[in-house]
């Protein structure tokens, strides 16, 4: 996919509510969509910025997506509930659990599961459903080799504040993040208390998402669990929790074009 770092011409804030999103629910599986995915389409509907998609997914235990392939693609997970296990062709697998944060890069090609059955590798079965935030960004260069990368980042969100999860940027290098194959796209987290406000970085393209909870966001008003918001030329509101909520920002200096 091409890309472009070209400016938009003018400031748009586009609310979309959760009720708005698309959704695929089977018996194990409750999926929102933010963006056209599988037989969800609409070409108006493709994605923000750098992002194409932002699934809101919930699954039951014991089931879970199958093995599978990917290509091309800067997948980042985000884990609010529950447990993941992930297992893919490079030979990593491991438990996603909230506040560790795993990005997968699939380049050249990679497969892999994902499923809520951690009980086989650490033990006594368990009843929880898990939920969890998947989104993937386009990467800088296609044909690069599978990756893999995981990091605890539960202590940075405790201190409150944005905190940087996932980024490609040179500004957020060495810092405490997991790094994705786009340098002009990052995904922050901030996990706030009633009161508590944080104020959105400033870029061309950003995607704020409730993930729990409820909050207001200057320009746009009040907002609940599964709510977002598509920033264009714009940044600098200031985010403030009504309830305990967890919000992710995708801080995007570029575009898809084509």
């Amino acid at each position: 996919m091409k890309t472009s770092t070209a400016k938009p011409r003018r400031e748009l804030i586009d609310v979309r509510f959760a009720d708005e999103r698309a959704k695929t629910r089977i018996g194990w599986l409750d999926s929102k969509h933010s963006f056209s995915f599988g037989r969800h389409w609409d070409p108006r509907n493709t994605h923000h910025g750098l992002l194409l998609v932002n699934n809101d997914d919930i699954v039951t235990p014991g089931f879970g997506f199958e093995t599978h392939p990917h290509q091309d693609m800067e997948i980042v997970t985000w884990v609010l509930r529950g447990s993941l296990v992930h297992q893919d062709s490079t030979g990593h697998s491991g438990v996603i659990y909230p506040g560790l944060a795993q990005r997968m890069s699939a380049g050249t090609g990679i497969l892999h599961s994902e499923k809520n059955d951690s009980w086989r590798l650490e033990g006594d079965r368990h009843s929880d459903p898990v939920h969890f935030v998947q989104m993937w960004v386009v990467p800088d260069t296609d044909g690069i080799t599978p990756g893999y990368e995981q990091l605890e980042i539960d202590d940075e969100l405790l201190r409150g504040g944005l905190v940087t999860v996932a980024s490609g940027m040179k500004q957020h290098d060495g810092a405490s993040a997991i790094r994705i194959k786009n340098r002009h796209a990052a995904l922050h987290v901030a996990r706030l208390q009633p009161g508590d406000s944080v104020e959105l970085p400033q870029a061309p393209y950003l995607h704020f998402f409730v993930a729990r909870g409820e909050v207001t966001l200057e320009q746009a008003g009040g907002l609940s669990e599964g709510d977002a918001v598509r920033l264009t030329a714009s940044g600098g509101q200031r985010i403030t929790a009504v309830t305990a909520a967890e919000v992710l920002v995708w801080e995007m200096h570029a575009t898809i074009v084509g």
